[in-house]
């Protein structure tokens, strides 16, 4: 993964690349002191992971990651703990806490690993067609019937019948399965909805989507699945599930 540093403080700059310099695969692209010497950076070369500060002289590092258009996953790394919630509104990948050790950068690196790792797969499953190999095509989501989830420091592949809901769990996602575990994986719910085949998967909650091939029965703001597990159906997602069961009901 390349990567900046962006911090006005020369210390905090030499500890960040000295860490940096410790993890294999991450690559450095540049040390800025400036938001503005990151911008000129970020125009010039793809970027996958920003280490930022907050509190700096030129542009507040909460302000420069919302005046970009496209950012890159990021990492605060602040002396000021009260920017933590503002932080993760921007869907900072996490926040480091200055002085922070080695084994927490680290913590932070691997997480953004993960997240680095799912979005190349994603990418790749909906590349266009003429521009798949044939082992790629034949990973595309209307050709097979499982998802690739990474957990456990291992890839493994979950059949689309096995997941009776997905659940958010902060900003990782927890598949519970027709036998009974339950899968954590680093994934964004919007991303998960995504990957899933929509004529099987519904969203019914900001936190839940459901396998439609899963639910026995739903009353009073409730989806009962076929597990003995009942999972909650917003108002904002009650009328498309409603049209749903109609659709089934006419079907018969």
């Amino acid at each position: 993964m390349k990567c900046i540093a962006i911090d006005d403080e020369p210390l905090a700059l030499r500890q960040i690349k000295s860490y940096i310099d410790k993890i294999e695969g991450l690559q450095l692209v540049a040390l800025c002191s400036r938001a503005t010497e990151a911008q000129q950076v970020l125009s010039q070369q793809g970027v996958d992971v920003m280490f930022v500060d907050i509190n700096m002289p030129d542009v507040n590092g909460l302000d420069f990651v919302r005046s970009l258009e496209n950012p890159p996953m990021v990492i605060f790394t602040t002396a000021y703990a009260e920017y933590a919630v503002e932080g993760f509104r921007l869907d900072a990948v996490d926040y480091l806490l200055k002085p922070f050790a080695y084994e927490d950068f680290e913590r932070s690196v691997n997480k953004a690993r993960s997240l680095f790792e799912l979005y190349r797969m994603r990418d790749m499953q909906n590349a266009p067609e003429a521009e798949l190999s044939d082992e790629v095509l034949e990973d595309k989501p209307d050709k097979r019937d499982y998802i690739s989830i990474k957990a456990n420091y291992k890839v493994r592949m979950v059949k689309y019948c096995d997941i009776i809901y997905v659940e958010s769990v902060g900003e990782y996602v927890r598949l519970h399965l027709t036998d009974g575990s339950k899968l954590v994986t680093l994934f964004r719910m919007k991303n998960m909805e995504s990957a899933l085949p929509s004529n099987n998967f519904m969203r019914v909650h900001r936190s839940y989507i459901v396998n439609l091939d899963r639910v026995s029965s739903y009353a009073r703001g409730k989806i009962f699945m076929d597990n003995g597990d009942d999972v909650p159906l917003s108002i904002n997602y009650r009328e498309m599930f409603r049209r749903y069961l109609e659709h089934v009901q006419l079907a018969k």
